[in-house]
């Protein structure tokens, strides 16, 4: 099976996180972001013609400013329906689900991932996730499974 992954779906917590949310007593919240998964998506996936996008059922602010950091400039937080999102995401970028590749960790993630061409899950993801995934990574989500994945991806090609 030939690669041709055009576009990256990648969810956060749990993937690109380790899935902790920290909340201070103000109720200022921090996530913690892995550099190995930065630099995958900032700098490996523009080398292969291949656009990264976060899709999330959560929203913040810290998402918003690590995509920007990333050049990420396809963001859907809030999302209920990553199934829909992800028809949504082909449509509006052009791109058959055959070519996106999506990224998960939990049961929410499903939809998404099987009508993907490609589906990859962190080590840590739920049974129900990698039991339908051509790819599981080595490493927990937010320690370098999305970094691990687009590496897999690459030397598919």
């Amino acid at each position: 099976m030939g690669t041709g992954i055009s576009a990256l779906l990648m969810d956060v917590d749990g993937t690109l996180t380790d899935g902790k949310i920290y909340i201070s007593a103000e109720g200022e919240g921090f996530k913690a972001f892995d550099v190995k998964d930065g630099y995958g998506i900032c700098r490996l996936l523009p080398q292969y013609g291949i656009t990264p996008v976060i899709v999330t059922g959560r929203t913040s602010e810290i998402v918003a400013r690590r995509g920007a950091e990333l050049g990420i400039t396809n963001i859907y937080q809030g999302v209920e329906d990553k199934g829909a999102c992800v028809r949504a995401i082909s449509a509006r970028l052009g791109i058959p689900l055959a070519e996106m590749a999506f990224m998960g960790d939990d049961l929410n993630d499903l939809p998404a991932m099987e009508l993907c061409g490609v589906a990859g899950c962190p080590a840590d993801a739920v049974d129900g996730v990698r039991e339908i995934c051509d790819f599981i990574a080595e490493a927990p989500g937010g320690r370098g499974a999305v970094r691990e994945f687009i590496q897999w991806l690459i030397n598919r090609r």
